[in-house]
């Protein structure tokens, strides 16, 4: 079974050494996301909340040029340097996703790229 490399202009290029998805078979993988502005490669500007509505953007973006959507997550890791964040987390995801939700696993880390303070990942499954 073959590899397809998915890329997008609409979420932040890659800043190292991977892609933003990579197909395989049904499955996708969905890299790390920050709070990257895709134009600017900056972190957005504002709060934890727009730090969190940003990277379920760019998981959007890059889950729509794979051909599919939130909705096809299956599984959805989230990375907090502050875990007092993730009731947040919580809030703004039910903005994103509707039930049933995908499994997840929120962790806390030391540090994240750029000093976002929120990371999240995931594995997505799609028909075609």
């Amino acid at each position: 079974m073959g590899r397809k490399i998915i890329s997008t202009k609409d979420a932040p290029q890659a800043i190292g050494t991977y892609s933003q998805a990579v197909k395989t078979g049904h499955t996708v993988y969905l890299s790390g996301q920050i709070p990257l502005m895709p134009d600017s490669m900056k972190l957005v500007d504002g709060d934890m909340r727009a730090q969190i509505s940003r990277v379920f953007d760019n998981l959007s973006a890059v889950a729509k040029a794979a051909g599919g959507s939130l909705a096809d997550i299956a599984k959805l890791n989230v990375y907090l340097t502050d875990l007092i964040h993730f009731p947040l987390v919580n809030e703004i995801m039910a903005n994103y996703f509707s039930e049933p939700y995908p499994a997840r696993a929120a962790v806390g880390v030391a540090s994240l790229p750029k000093g976002a303070m929120i990371e999240m990942d995931a594995i997505m499954v799609i028909e075609s």
